[in-house]
């Protein structure tokens, strides 16, 4: 099964285009939560076990697991193993590089913790992502636009071809993405006149879009710009940190499930 084929396959399954992100940070966790042998870890299955019926794919933003040592590497690998199989994992790395060092973040995160799909920074060219681009069952979402304010530093600089850097980029992850498309784009929901740009300009590629809610993304906007197009929406803040008691978990269950029905009401009425 390809990449595409197991993302389109998670969403029918799940009925959802929503991607909850698992960007756990140890410090910021309940009180209570602290008394567990691993806090980390412990958050992350009670949120697993309360949404995965309701998520298509979860995010681990890699930083949260780096920063809490060898137990937050512990808590990414025991995470993963909580997922069910038939739901999409994306590692949130955006690493890149060149040669042999290159070929090792391709391995660690493709092989070594097996994540569905990983983020990646393009701008050093195709030599630094051609190594994340060998197996068609492991998705690479090359950064396109980001939602962040810096996107407008370097993202919208507009080339001798009369293009923004982003629409280079995207064109370029087409081409990237014909031997075995595995390829998306991630695009910031912040940006919905763009993303809905880009749908056009793209229609063959998946996207994974963060930006809504904390960063003040707009879900209707979001959808609407999408178009129907294959999309992964990232949620993270709005659902992990829904409550601070010891119902979290049911909380963010109860937030997942109003996105996704929102979701669902905007396919019904396109």
């Amino acid at each position: 099964m390809t990449f595409l084929e197991k993302l389109e396959a998670a969403r029918i399954r799940q009925d959802s285009m929503l991607c909850i992100g698992l960007d756990t940070d140890w410090r910021a966790l309940p009180d209570f939560m602290h008394k567990e042998e691993n806090p980390v870890l412990a958050f992350n299955r009670a949120i697993i076990d309360a949404t995965k019926d309701i998520a298509c794919a979860y995010k681990l933003n890699v930083a949260y697991y780096e920063a809490y040592g060898e137990g937050g590497i512990y808590a990414m690998h025991r995470t993963l193993s909580r997922i069910p199989s038939h739901i999409i994992t994306i590692a949130d790395v955006k690493r890149n590089d060149i040669g042999k060092t290159c070929d090792q973040y391709a391995f660690t995160y493709q092989d070594y913790f097996g994540f569905d799909a990983m983020t990646v920074n393009p701008l050093m060219g195709y030599d630094s992502v051609e190594p994340f681009l060998h197996h068609e069952d492991r998705g690479v979402f090359l950064l396109g636009l980001t939602s962040n304010p810096g996107a407008q530093d370097f993202e919208y600089l507009e080339l001798k071809n009369g293009k923004r850097l982003y629409e280079e980029i995207t064109d370029h992850v087409r081409e990237w993405n014909k031997p075995k498309k595995n390829c998306g784009l991630v695009v910031g929901a912040t940006k919905p006149a763009e993303l809905a740009a880009l749908r056009a300009r793209a229609r063959e590629l998946p996207f994974l879009i963060p930006g809504v809610g904390a960063q003040g993304g707009s879900l209707e906007a979001v959808l609407q710009a999408n178009a129907g197009g294959a999309a992964l929406i990232n949620v993270s803040r709005a659902i992990a940190n829904a409550s601070r008691e010891p119902d979290f978990a049911e909380a963010a269950a109860k937030v997942a499930e109003k996105i996704v029905e929102e979701m669902r009401a905007a396919a019904m009425a396109a």
